[in-house]
């Protein structure tokens, strides 16, 4: 097969375009919805989890279509229902139309992550992590860009929010109708060179500028599936006590008497964080260095900032907290898309890039309901304390079965 000249840089353009036209929709759904148009916090919690799991199916379809159809038209078809989504919000985003439409935004929001990043699995010339390291860096400067904007917009006017974010999808769209050509893929084109079978725990993907001839299918070997499964559960809890900073933390740190601007700073600095960490992984994926490794330690660190959360009084020790989470998110999400490529063969990448997307999401839906229910129970305390051992023993089950397995792993380089 002869690699298309598809450039990396058109891949994160994509991202960042669609990561700014979204963040201008998730920050305002909460406070839109109470406060604009008087729904209860009850149904817009039931909004909010609709949103997620529209977002977990159009992942894992997403995932399965991109192994058997045209990536080219799928994700043209998956940024224009977005755009049309976006144009019809700018007229009419009463209720229900709004949580109607939300929903449709949920599906076309996973459908298109997942796509982008299967469509960096098969970009040549880069190592693996290095690629999704730059992607997620690409994402998470869209929500910066997004969120810094979206407060001074809603404040003029919701329907102008809604004609920028259209406006990105159509840049978007017009970035993929010409830049993306080359993914594009006559129906059954695929072809595969035979995977080769370490015993160590070593995870990089070699650059290669061209695979060989056709060889037959890969299976998905049977100890790559179990480990596989077992980060997918990963990302499930890791997810779901993550999401307690973006759900409940506000409402703690108010509490407590600090300022709600305080909070959004604490987000500010996670932005700045990710961007240094980002520099130095991408210098990092070049060096040889195990990628699993990445993926322990950032799960430490976001463990050690439930922790810090556990004392945390005072706003100082927020900014500790956030700071041990930026670290272990900035390193571990990233890594965990890069390493499940690494396990996966060319013809199934796309399905688990899908399950990736769509765990993770899982977690999203779960987080609030689940932070909300421990915290009427017991108190933000317990919650911590729980956070702080799900993920600890996430990351020994992950350890453990690491260290009893890598050396039968099958590793897929192309």
């Amino acid at each position: 097969m002869t690699v298309h000249p598809f450039k990396l840089r058109w891949l994160l353009l994509g991202a960042l375009l669609s990561s700014i036209g979204m963040s201008f929709i998730w920050p305002l759904t909460s406070v839109y919805l109470h406060n604009r148009l008087g729904i209860s916090l009850t149904t817009v919690g039931v909004v909010l989890l609709l949103n997620s799991l529209a977002s977990v199916a159009g992942s894992f379809i997403a995932g399965l279509a991109y192994d058997k159809a045209n990536p080219y038209g799928l994700l043209l078809s998956g940024v224009g229902l977005a755009l049309v989504t976006l144009v019809v919000l700018t007229v009419n985003h009463g209720w229900p139309v709004f949580a109607e439409l939300l929903v449709v935004l949920g599906v076309t929001s996973g459908w298109n992550l997942t796509l982008v990043n299967a469509i960096g699995t098969g970009i040549r010339g880069y190592d693996g992590r290095y690629v999704f390291n730059m992607l997620y860096f690409a994402q998470n400067l869209g929500v910066v860009a997004g969120t810094a904007i979206v407060g001074y917009v809603y404040h003029i006017s919701v329907s102008l929010l809604f004609g920028i974010a259209a406006a990105l999808f159509a840049f978007f769209m017009i970035v993929v109708a010409i830049a993306y050509r080359p993914i594009s893929r006559p129906r059954g084109s695929r072809s595969h060179r035979p995977a080769a079978t370490v015993a160590s725990s070593e995870t990089d993907v070699s650059d290669t500028v061209e695979s060989p001839a056709p060889a037959p299918r890969e299976p998905l070997p049977h100890i790559n599936h179990i480990v596989l499964i077992a980060f997918f559960g990963a990302l499930l809890i890791i997810w779901t006590m993550y999401q307690q900073w973006v759900s409940n933390l506000s409402v703690y740190m108010t509490d407590l008497g600090i300022p709600l601007s305080r909070y959004s700073l604490l987000w500010t600095l996670n932005a700045g964080l990710i961007v240094a960490v980002q520099a130095v992984l991408n210098a990092l994926s070049r060096s040889g260095k195990h990628l699993i490794n990445q993926v322990f330690f950032g799960i430490t660190m976001v463990a050690l900032s439930f922790v810090v959360l556990i004392f945390a009084k005072t706003y100082p020790w927020f900014v500790l907290a956030m700071t041990v989470l930026t670290l272990g998110e900035a390193t571990a999400f990233p890594a965990i898309p890069a390493l499940v490529n690494d396990l996966t063969p060319r013809a199934l990448k796309g399905r688990y890039q899908g399950m990736v997307n769509a765990w993770a999401s899982a977690g999203r839906a779960l987080g609030p309901l689940f932070g909300g229910a421990v915290i009427d129970a017991t108190g933000y305390t317990t919650l911590f304390v729980i956070a702080t051992t799900a993920v600890a023993l996430v990351l020994l089950a992950l350890a453990t079965l690491w260290l009893l397995v890598h050396h039968r792993l099958t590793i897929f380089t192309y």
